[in-house]
């Protein structure tokens, strides 16, 4: 992209993209970002389950099988757990039970739990990494899939495999992996990212109907995909991968289960 205006067209993109509800979304700006200061925009101290909203937030609010993120927030003096998120309009960022609520308008100190989310964030790229290979190799669309931090599944349109294909699969991923392939998030307009081949890797699914833009996950060389989630920035950084089990689920699928070795 050339030019002053269409580079401002696009940063206003990548902004509305960001933003949302009252929160803008520093996790996509930024998924190393690990502590910032914000202010609170809405709470109810007197129902802490209603939750918290930030009007800058890197808290990972969960979707597209990645839990959502813990940390705290810090404010005069105290912290406040933040154990889970619910999504509306806003992320609403759940505390944990019997810990102050900041009321509105407060300034607080956000701060991620790094271990957990830079975990989530390898196990993620692993998934994709898979994902990736399973479908070059196979042509298979995904059904399902789940992580947790450091393990994953991922189910898959594949009737049949080959003798040795447990091994075999995870010898590709980690080739796949020491490639040290970089991995790039770019916010596309809806009809150019739908024009992409394949970047919908998931069987009858497709991004929210209602997004004007889509964003774009690439592992430069192996894999397209529209995804909401972090990532790490190259293969190398996921470390290696083990295949733990490979599961019929059916006729026609497959169970991939994953851990980081």
């Amino acid at each position: 992209m050339s030019g002053s205006s269409s580079s401002a067209e696009g940063y206003a993109a990548r902004m509305a993209f960001e933003q949302h509800g009252h929160t803008h979304r520093l996790d996509w700006v930024d998924p190393t970002l690990r502590e910032w200061d914000c202010t609170v925009v809405w709470s109810d101290p007197s129902d802490p389950e209603a939750g918290i909203v930030l009007d800058r937030s890197a808290f990972y609010p969960g979707g597209g099988g990645q839990p959502p993120d813990h940390g705290v927030l810090l404010w005069q003096g105290v912290q406040t757990r933040i154990v889970d998120t619910r999504k509306g309009d806003d992320p609403y960022l759940i505390p944990a039970p019997g810990d102050p609520i900041p009321p509105a308008g407060t300034n607080v100190r956000g701060a991620i739990d790094d271990d957990r989310r830079s975990t989530l964030m390898r196990t993620h790229s692993g998934l994709h990494i898979l994902c990736g290979t399973v479908f070059r190799d196979f042509g298979a669309l995904v059904t399902g899939g789940n992580m947790q931090p450091g393990e994953a599944r991922m189910d898959f349109n594949l009737p049949e495999v080959p003798p040795g294909f447990k091994q075999a699969l995870e010898d590709a991923v980690n080739a796949e992996i020491a490639a040290d392939r970089k991995i790039v998030a770019r916010i596309l307009p809806r009809d150019e990212a739908l024009a992409i081949p394949d970047l919908v890797r998931t069987q009858d699914a497709l991004p929210p109907l209602d997004n004007p833009e889509i964003r774009v996950v690439d592992i430069v060389g192996l894999d397209v995909q529209a995804d909401g989630g972090t990532h790490v920035a190259s293969t190398a950084q996921v470390g290696r991968v083990q295949v733990v089990k490979v599961e019929s689920k059916g006729r026609q699928n497959r169970r991939v289960r994953i851990k980081l070795a």
